[in-house]
């Protein structure tokens, strides 16, 4: 007993060599270096099994995963243990039930299988089916080696950034809606100040100022086929504008409640309205008739537009619904759900079969006349998004409830601008609110209507160049349908 102890003391007094565990560790990786990596400037040599596991790999996915066999031989039990077992790839005719009863398969699949395999059987279980069309499943051995698909997103076409040109003020409260004339010489805007006021397109300049709504004008449009402007707001009146003689010449009574938004079909003598009574309304102009009354919106309807074929109305609402309407007998063709908020805006392509809608969670493209869903824009303006317009270079632009202005490629739904609109000397931070805007009939001017009482007006910036302006566009990974 006395002897280890006599050695544990004296093998304790030694001194420690310092920075000792540094130095093993330096020797530990210098062993694994000569273990494991004798000659480091050769290659390792060529693995036979794995190049004919890649070389038959790619036979299947040029030929197909899935071949027809007719017929194939059923082997018996001692056959295939005589038989070695392939190592790289291997047909499976007909799983173990199958060969049990000795019924014949009609397809055998190509699979890829670990190199040991007992007896030789094959179970169903661990087989692994390779994609028909070429498509990269992680599990398999060869997936690193796959050449990988590039991304079939179409790149966003390079356009010009906008700038803010020309501030008009001249109403008294919000400006809520504008719509430019025919001829483009002209546009006209409506204001929570009760009124509207003709603008030049060229000058700016003030040319008229129209009275008679008790209420906010929240909804405008201009007929291309007569002399007629029509207006609407929350004071339940709809009215018809003789621009000839600048006064008003029809009302249409029927609305229950506020108008938000208003339409002209383009070929056809007939206005379309909609309102918080949740019900879009179709008026004949001349006769002032309520054709049909499109209920179905189970809260305000705040956005319209028409077309000349089915649907020939589309209508977006606070129940975060968009509804396509028959025309014809006043009943709903579709309803597309597709979104979680308020349906505020609708845009549609002047020129494709295609319309966008904005929503507070996502804007969102869909086809015409079926609705289908095309895809999400790829990002979020994260506001409440007021008003929409596409012009026909596939610029569409949404202004935002915190003054944001956002541009996007209609063909990609990149943004490649964000801009925010500044308030005018004595306004409050809080009035930098977008709530219409339009371009104009040439589609180079854009013109915003916002909470701080002016009009603003955008044009493409002439001096820029793809080079001083690049494309930062990432393709998505993923779209989400909701």
């Amino acid at each position: 007993m006395s002897g280890p102890t006599t050695t544990m003391a004296s093998s304790s007094e030694l001194p420690v060599e310092p920075q000792s565990f540094k130095k093993l560790t330096f020797k530990s990786l210098k062993r694994s270096l000569d273990l494991f990596s004798p000659n480091h400037s050769q290659l390792p040599p060529p693995d036979t099994e794995s190049k004919k596991i890649r070389i038959s790999h790619k036979l299947h996915v040029e030929y197909g995963g899935i071949k027809s066999v007719s017929n194939p031989p059923v082997k018996s039990a001692s056959q295939n243990q005589a038989e070695p077992s392939s190592s790289n790839a291997i047909v499976l005719a007909g799983t173990e039930s199958s060969k049990k009863t000795g019924t014949q398969s009609d397809l055998a699949v190509t699979s890829l299988q670990p190199k040991n395999l007992g007896n030789g059987s094959v179970t169903g279980k661990s087989t692994a089916v390779i994609p028909a069309h070429g498509t990269s499943e992680r599990n398999l051995p060869t997936a690193a080696l796959m050449e990988r698909i590039p991304s079939r997103w179409p790149r966003p076409v390079w356009h010009a950034p906008w700038k803010n040109y020309r501030v008009i003020s001249g109403h008294l409260g919000w400006v809520r809606s504008i719509a430019f004339s025919p001829n483009n010489e002209w546009f006209c805007t409506g204001s929570a100040d009760r009124t509207i006021k003709i603008w030049d397109v060229g000058s700016g300049q003030l040319k008229l100022t129209l009275t008679g709504h008790i209420e906010q004008v929240r909804g405008l449009a201009v007929s291309t086929r007569h002399t007629y402007m029509f207006s609407a707001g929350d004071d339940k009146l709809v009215k018809c504008w003789d621009l000839e003689q600048n006064k008003v010449i029809r009302s249409y009574h029927g609305h229950l409640s506020g108008v938000y938004c208003l339409a002209l079909h383009p070929t056809i003598d007939v206005l379309l309205t909609g309102g918080r009574d949740s019900v879009c309304r179709v008026w004949d102009i001349r006769s002032k008739m309520q054709i049909h009354a499109l209920s179905g919106h189970d809260n305000t309807v705040c956005s319209v537009f028409t077309r000349p074929t089915d649907p020939q109305v589309v209508t977006g609402s606070h129940d975060s619904t968009i509804k396509f309407w028959d025309l014809r007998y006043g009943k709903t063709m579709a309803t597309l759900t597709h979104h979680k908020k308020t349906v505020r805006a609708l845009a549609p392509h002047p020129t494709e079969d295609s319309f966008a809608s904005a929503s507070a969670d996502n804007t969102k493209k869909f086809s015409l006349p079926r609705g289908e869903f095309l895809h999400n824009m790829l990002s979020q303006q994260k506001t409440i998004i007021n008003a929409m317009t596409v012009n026909q270079e596939g610029v569409l632009a949404t202004g935002g409830d915190n003054g944001s202005l956002w541009f996007w490629d209609w063909k990609s739904g990149h943004c490649f601008q964000q801009s925010q609109t500044i308030v005018q000397p004595g306004s409050l931070d809080s009035e930098a609110g977008i709530y219409a805007l339009s371009y104009d009939m040439t589609g180079s001017r854009l013109v915003t209507c916002e909470a701080d009482k002016t009009i603003k007006m955008w044009k493409e910036d002439e001096n820029a160049t793809p080079e001083t302006h690049p494309v930062n566009f990432k393709p998505p990974k993923d779209i989400r349908r909701f």
